[in-house]
């Protein structure tokens, strides 16, 4: 059970710093934005998991196993002495276990609950101050100068345009950014994204939850961009985002399209991105298939490594 400990504690402490930072810096993601995704997930599940199993297996180490530790355990936590094998350091290990799961678990709960309001304050205000946008289902329009383009996820979605927004765009345009919000619902970014606020939220003070966080809204960004690339073309879209940049994506609301905080370097890597020449764009995408396999088999491997060894920790497998 040591050796448990040991390995998931390595691992932690490599998910916590060197990967996410190596992996923020790479190139590659922009090609395989899905894979990259993939692995930032794999990375914060397995780091967590890993960090609260190291702590659980040095606590359980005296027993075998967690519910072996425990059933030691709670005869004397009031009454002692602790049993043989068991001193303060190992019911620390434990105590923290607990403690980390919950505090995450809390947190995810908590932000969670607080998207939920804020979603259908969102929709009731879109219901009271917009219009519906003609021969476009679920979008809705704002009488305001100022451009902007959001939307707002839920059981009833909405994609948010306002006269600002419209006035300042060609009609092809305006349905490159109505894909890229839609590509924002249809694959549930805002699910993955409220993961990520929900680890920064709990652990502020750790540079790591920050870097991922915006790791993941770009990442989030470029996918819609590639869904919209599919409906309309890049063309259009390039141009969209040349004439309104920022402008065209709304902050105030953390489940839009911008996410949290868009900025010009985010900004500039999808122009970047959508500037590529097709046939250079179709080699890279060749040359990028074997490491989009690597990093959705690292994604697998990176999982299952504390998975397994909960497993052991909970004595359900010998």
């Amino acid at each position: 059970m040591l050796a448990v400990s040991a390995v998931l504690g390595a691992l932690a402490v490599a998910l916590a710093w060197p990967v996410p930072v190596a992996l923020s810096r790479a190139a590659w993601p922009t090609r395989a934005p899905a894979a990259a995704l993939a692995l930032w997930q794999a990375i914060a599940l397995a780091g967590g998991l890993s960090m609260i199993g190291c702590l659980l297996a040095f606590g359980s180490a005296p027993a075998g196993s967690l519910p072996a530790a425990v059933a030691a355990l709670a005869p004397h936590l009031f009454t002692g002495p602790l049993p043989a094998g068991f001193g303060v350091a190992q019911v620390a290990a434990l105590t923290l276990a607990a403690a980390v799961a919950l505090l995450l678990m809390l947190n995810l709960a908590l932000t969670a609950v607080r998207a939920e309001r804020e979603r259908r304050r969102q929709h009731q205000l879109i219901d009271l101050l917009s219009d519906p946008l003609p021969g476009e289902p679920r979008t809705r329009v704002l009488a305001h100068p100022v451009p902007l383009a959001y939307c707002v996820p839920g059981i009833r979605t909405a994609t948010v345009l306002t006269d600002g927004l419209i006035e300042a765009l060609e009609h092809d345009e305006l349905a490159a950014v109505i894909a890229h919000e839609r590509t924002h619902l249809d694959q549930l970014h805002h699910l993955v994204r409220l993961a990520f606020r929900a680890w920064h939220s709990a652990i502020p003070w750790f540079p790591i939850a920050n870097r991922a966080e915006r790791a993941v809204i770009t990442l989030t960004e470029m996918l819609a961009d590639d869904g919209a690339r599919r409906a309309v073309g890049t063309d259009a879209l390039r141009r969209a985002l040349e004439r309104v940049g920022d402008a065209g994506e709304s902050g105030a609301y953390p489940e839009s399209s911008s996410g949290a905080n868009p900025d010009a370097a985010m900004l500039d890597a999808r122009l970047r991105r959508l500037g590529v020449d097709p046939s250079v764009a179709e080699r890279r995408e060749r040359d990028i298939r074997s490491v989009r396999a690597a990093a959705l088999a690292a994604s697998v491997a990176l999982v299952m490594v504390p998975v397994v060894a909960l497993i052991a920790i909970l004595g359900i497998v010998p």
